[in-house]
């Protein structure tokens, strides 16, 4: 069986998406979506009618208390390297870089990765679990980070963490 990559992030806005605080925010929505989409080893991300996933909502009610208002977004890669790419890419991390302007500080874990056979599309339950999984137990070949990250099951590699400084966060 082939495995590929799915990644999830969270985030709490702190303000309503149509105020004046996330204009920028929604304004970069559909030209960084669009270079995820064309990105070497993108797979598929999670959206609705409109191309994005703004609509839906993850963590009914979270580890620190809030209800709802927790935008979500998932994606699937063909590996490590290609999301990392993505990321850390000029594109994504224009955005990436004034996130504290537009979502609130989260205390724990607010983003997960964990390998799923090719062809299967993760739901958001699905995430959820996978990141209170690694707000629990840290980084496991059961959910992972980017930072600290195993090999595909069926890699015949040991399940040893994978680090590569290349793939340090540089914000």
């Amino acid at each position: 069986m082939t495995y590929v990559l799915a990644q999830v992030n969270i985030g709490r806005l702190v303000a309503p998406l149509d105020s004046p605080a996330l204009a920028d925010f929604a304004a970069a929505l559909d030209p960084v979506n669009a270079v995820a989409d064309a990105a070497p080893g993108f797979v598929w991300r999670l959206q609705t009618e409109d191309g994005n996933a703004t609509a839906l909502r993850a963590f009914e009610q979270d580890a620190e208390g809030a209800d709802g208002g927790i935008l979500i977004n998932m994606s699937v890669w063909e590996s490590v390297a290609a999301l990392a790419a993505y990321v850390y890419g000029d594109a994504h991390l224009a955005v990436l870089r004034r996130r504290r302007e537009w979502f609130e500080r989260m205390a724990q874990a607010y983003t997960a990765l964990w390998w799923i056979p090719r062809g299967h599309i993760p739901a958001i339950p699905e995430a959820e679990h996978r990141v209170r999984h690694l707000r629990v137990h840290g980084p496991t070949p059961y959910a992972f980070t980017l930072r600290e990250h195993f090999p595909p099951p069926d890699s015949g590699e040991p399940d040893m963490l994978r680090s590569p400084d290349r793939w340090t966060c540089p914000v």
